[in-house]
Formats: C-alpha cells, sequence, structure tokens
C-alpha cells in the first residue's frame, strides 16, 4: 500500500511566487519569509516523497464565480500553470498521479461525497507557490506527480470545517488502500489571517494565527468543531482558507510530531507561514 510520511500546511500568498520570479527572496523584506522554509525544504529532500496531494482553492483562474464546485479532484495526466494576468510562470507543468487520483475520487463517492471530477485544468498560485516553497524550483521536471484537491473557500456557502476533515479521514483511507508503494506528502495550504476586501480589509490577527500554528497538531478538535462565520470572524474573510489544513490534519494520526513551525507577519497583508507534521 502507498503510505503517508507527513504533512505540511502553507500559505500559498500570490506575491511569493513573484518574489521568487523576481529573485527577491534574500532582499531585507522577504528573507526572514523565505528562510522559515529551509527546514520544510530539508524535509522533504531527506524523506523523498513521490507523491504530493495538494489541497488549495482557486483564485478565480480554472473557476470563476459563475460556478465554484464545493470539491473538485483532478485525475488529469499534466496540470499547466495558470495565467493569473501576466502570462503564466516560467515553471514546468505538474505530471497527475492519475491513478492514485481516480482511486480517491472513487473513494470519495463510495462515501457519499460528490466531488466535481476535473481531467483538463489549471493551476493558479495555489498549488504553485506551496510546491515551490517546498520543493523548490526544478529546471526540467518536479521530482513528485501530485494529486490536486480544490476547495470552494471562495463563494458562498464553503464547506464546514467537519467536512474538510472528514474528507481527510477518506483521503487517508485512499492512499493506504492504494496498491502501490508510493510515498506520499499532503499539503494543506491557505491563510495565515487576512482580508483583501469590505470594511475590514487589511485585517490580520497575529494572536489567532499562532494560536492555529500551537494547536492544529495536539487538538486539531478545536478548529474542525468551529463554524465558518468564526473561521471568518477569526481570521478575516480570506482566513478561513485554513480550512483546507483540517484535510491534511485529519488524514494524519490522532497523535503526531510537530518537526517545524514557522510564521511570519506580514507577507502581502497576509500572515503566513508553515508546519511540519509527522505521525507518531
Amino acid at each position: 500500500m502507498a503510505e503517508i510520511i507527513g504533512g505540511i500546511g502553507t500559505s500559498h500568498v500570490p506575491s511569493i511566487g513573484v518574489a521568487l520570479d523576481k529573485g527577491l527572496d534574500q532582499t531585507p523584506v522577504w528573507k526572514p519569509f523565505f528562510d522559515g522554509y529551509d527546514y520544510t525544504k530539508e524535509w522533504i529532500a531527506e524523506h523523498k516523497p513521490d507523491v504530493a496531494v495538494v489541497v488549495f482553492n482557486d483564485h478565480g483562474n480554472a473557476m470563476f464565480l459563475d460556478r465554484v464546485p464545493t470539491f473538485t479532484v483532478g485525475v488529469a495526466d499534466r496540470y499547466k500553470p495558470a495565467d493569473e494576468g501576466w502570462g503564466p510562470r516560467d515553471i514546468p507543468d505538474f505530471i497527475g498521479a492519475e491513478d492514485m487520483s481516480w482511486h480517491f475520487a472513487d473513494k470519495l463517492v463510495e462515501n457519499h461525497f460528490d466531488p466535481m471530477i476535473a481531467r483538463e485544468i489549471t493551476v493558479d498560485h495555489g498549488l504553485q507557490v506551496p510546491m515551490e516553497l517546498c520543493f523548490g524550483r526544478p529546471k526540467d521536471c518536479w521530482p513528485v506527480t501530485i494529486l490536486p484537491i480544490w476547495v470552494n473557500t471562495v463563494q458562498y456557502p464553503i464547506p464546514t470545517p467537519q467536512r474538510c476533515w472528514d474528507m481527510g479521514k477518506i483521503l487517508r483511507d485512499a492512499i493506504e488502500s492504494f496498491p502501490g508503494d508510493e510515498r506520499v506528502v499532503i499539503l494543506g495550504t491557505g491563510g495565515l489571517s487576512h482580508q483583501l476586501q469590505g470594511a475590514r480589509a487589511g485585517f490580520l490577527n497575529e494572536a489567532a494565527d499562532r494560536d492555529w500554528l500551537s494547536t492544529i497538531a495536539r487538538d486539531p478538535d478545536k478548529w474542525r468543531s468551529m463554524r465558518r462565520e468564526d473561521y471568518v470572524e477569526k481570521f478575516g474573510s480570506e482566513g478561513a482558507e485554513l480550512i483546507m489544513w483540517l484535510v491534511m490534519r485529519g488524514a494524519m494520526n490522532s497523535d503526531v510530531t510537530v518537526k517545524h513551525t514557522h510564521y511570519h507577519l506580514p507577507a502581502s497583508m497576509t500572515g503566513a507561514g508553515c508546519i511540519v507534521l509527522e505521525n507518531t
């Protein structure tokens, strides 16, 4: 069977990709943020995963407000970087873990989820940025195949935290029942606190961000039992993306070891950072 070797929670702020493209990662403004991912890259290099499951949301690139599925699973053989308004970034296409993706999609339907199945779709910074933060920028090809999972965190109504947790449990079952020996890392992405519109535009909540990072490993029940409205109030309307980390956390053991955490404020009006978990 395939094996989950770890889980990573990370931000996916678009300006991170811009900073990388422009070579700004070692400037005084950006260096403190990027230095916090040195351990994450080292962990990836040491553990050598074969597949990265990436849980993220589209930002009006592959999907728009006229049709927003609650959950989408990609089953394509290849995913091209989306053009987010200034042309596709100069990074390799992402190769899909097709068989595992179909296996996961089938497990979801068996368990009464009804995801949209995407056979051809582009991926925006929600996936691109976490992959580069964890794996660096490859010259020719990424060292892993991907299983992309889109979660609607943009258009009302978004899924409940509990529903994302339940998806994580099915994801674990799908990976562990998959007839292969792939080593799988799960990336839950989004957040931390931020709000980009409305009366609270520019809202940040460092205390809530740090509470999230310090308790998501040892007390996830605290977060999966919260209402969606509580996420918006505590983390901001866009900070509610953090429910996607619960897919990753739900797929892990009840007891996990925190290998690394990192927090930086702000990264382009966003509380940003990461956590690296291993099953205990």
